[in-house]
């Protein structure tokens, strides 16, 4: 009992040592900080923390002369690699949502067996607290995941004046009968939001406002489905589904989050559409804004969208 609280709390190479079946070879990564934007509480949020990373990944012997060849070998830059790509996707919430994501994208590459993970926030105490996770080749499904490329989506930016308009069913109708997925975007209802004296409070007050004109836009037409995290944005696309975007989740949880107000609705959807890298954007009943991706404006009064 003692030699298993003692290894509880050994570093992963110890513990990787100590659970290995095979012959392996391992390659470390040990008291790795990073300052980062992370965590589910508020007082989390705009604010940096220095996270400790450990690292050990497990590979097979190489058969063979090394030959001193660096390409035969899984580079520690791999690793390094990994937990960078992961931080900058997204503001993530959980330690171990953060591992779990950092692990499969080590067991990617072809020489990682097995991979050990320990994470550790430093900065919410006089402790660290952390997360440690195991995960091999044979537990994950890896097939194709290099390969798979996001659907360039269509989105469709509907001011309240289209959301109002007669040709909406029909809009819906062409779109959903285009070449890529669509995604509907709206801004603020025509009532006054809440006001608060701060400014990250009325940045939610606002986006939450755009969400309800989402809820209610959905409630017109079931074909419509509100979605809020590119998790089920992913999915969506892929399956068909026509998707209505509720903000808040992906402004809040980006790494490079938008400069436009939520008031400022068609900028907020042209950061969206580039950040989605969509196919086009399509503004109705508004003007097109300046973006890096394909857009065009059509008024609220035509009726066909080609």
């Amino acid at each position: 009992m003692t030699d298993d609280i003692r290894l509880a709390f050994a570093h992963p190479s110890e513990r990787a040592e100590a659970s290995s079946q095979t012959p392996c070879d391992r390659i470390s990564l040990r008291d790795y900080i990073v300052e980062v934007e992370i965590g589910a509480f508020q007082q989390e949020r705009g604010t940096l923390q220095r996270v400790r990373f450990n690292v050990v990944v497990e590979v097979l012997p190489l058969s063979g002369p090394i030959d001193d060849d660096v390409d035969r070998i899984l580079s520690y830059d791999k690793v390094t690699e990994a937990i960078s790509v992961e931080l900058e996707a997204e503001r993530i919430n959980l330690l171990e949502t953060l591992a779990g994501r950092v692990a499969e994208r080590i067991l990617l590459e072809p020489q990682a067996e097995r991979v050990f993970v320990r994470i550790e926030k430093l900065d919410r105490g006089p402790f660290s607290l952390g997360v440690e996770i195991v995960r091999s080749r044979d537990g994950v499904s890896l097939a194709g995941q290099e390969h798979i490329e996001a659907p360039h989506p269509r989105i469709v930016y509907l001011s309240n004046a289209a959301i109002q308009s007669a040709h909406l069913k029909d809009w819906i109708d062409q779109l959903a009968q285009m070449d890529a997925p669509l995604i509907i975007c709206v801004g603020a209802p025509d009532v006054a939001a809440p006001k608060a004296g701060n400014a990250l409070a009325q940045r939610r007050i606002d986006l939450l406002a755009i969400e309800q004109n989402a809820w209610a836009l959905a409630a017109r037409n079931r074909r419509c489905m509100v979605v809020g995290t590119r998790t089920e944005l992913d999915w969506a696309m892929k399956n068909d589904q026509i998707c209505i975007w509720a903000p808040s989740k992906i402004v809040l949880d980006a790494v490079d989050g938008p400069s436009a107000s939520p008031r400022d609705a068609v900028a907020l959807v042209a950061w969206f559409a580039s950040d989605m890298m969509a196919k086009e954007l399509l503004v109705i009943g508004d003007t097109a804004p300046q973006t890096d991706v394909s857009a065009r404006a059509i008024t609220s009064d035509t009726k066909d969208l080609i």
